[in-house]
């Protein structure tokens, strides 16, 4: 074997490695995801659970701003130390606090139980069906962020304008299109980590966990215009 036929193999040999320390890499980054993920929603739900059983009020638009992009903003400046950890919990514990209260209205409405119910149930399904089409197919996901980003913008500036001019058909049509764009957000960040591109387990809890809230909440929403509460 001459001088090449072995540098051949070392590259060969180098490249598997690489991509065993990757696979290993995004193994790690997926099991400490879904682990934080639990406890998180686990969290936020006795949270949720509380503002429900309490009566606790809405904090009302502007304060939910401030703290979920100040939390936000706190978690991707600490992401690479322990303390990030503690500020997903009080984001998540505090997404809790203000869905409590959305979640009292629909259960104060004829057949509400039933509506958030299965709110909850279609969040479960959704998510557990899109998390396990990424993990299980060969498909890359990623290549739909561009898609998923200008969808967004559009829905913002969709709901912006509902605030100012309040219609039904467009109320829906948002509801509708967030839980398209959950979804592809669902599958987007778990084919990212699982391809490698999300090495931070933090942010991807963050990231899955916005999904399935925003998911939550516009099923929640279609369910009630479906089912004439609102």
């Amino acid at each position: 074997m001459n001088l090449h036929d072995r540098t051949a193999d070392y590259r060969v040999i180098e490249g598997q490695a690489s991509r065993l320390e990757t696979t290993d890499s995004a193994r790690r980054v997926l099991r400490n995801t879904y682990m934080l993920l639990s406890a998180t929603l686990g969290f936020s739900a006795v949270v949720a659970g509380a503002s429900v059983a309490f009566g606790w009020p809405h904090p009302g638009l502007i304060l939910t701003l401030i703290g979920f992009y100040g939390l936000l903003f706190a978690i991707h400046k600490y992401q690479d130390s322990g303390v990030a950890v503690g500020l997903t919990f009080a984001l998540t514990g505090f997404m809790g606090l203000t869905i409590g209260p959305i979640i009292s209205h629909y259960l104060n409405l004829p057949n509400g139980g039933q509506t958030v119910m299965m709110a909850m149930g279609g969040t479960a399904i959704v998510f557990l069906t899109l998390s396990g089409l990424a993990l299980n197919t060969k498909r890359d996901f990623t290549g739909m962020g561009s898609f998923l980003m200008v969808g967004m913008v559009v829905v913002i500036l969709a709901s912006l304008v509902g605030i100012f001019f309040p219609m039904p058909a467009l109320s829906l049509a948002i509801s509708a299109a967030m839980v398209l764009l959950m979804s592809g957000m669902i599958l987007f960040e778990t084919s990212n980590i699982v391809r490698g591109g999300e090495t931070n387990y933090v942010l991807a809890t963050v990231s899955l966990f916005v999904s399935i809230y925003n998911l939550f909440l516009s099923l929640l929403q279609l369910l009630g215009i479906f089912g004439g509460d609102d």
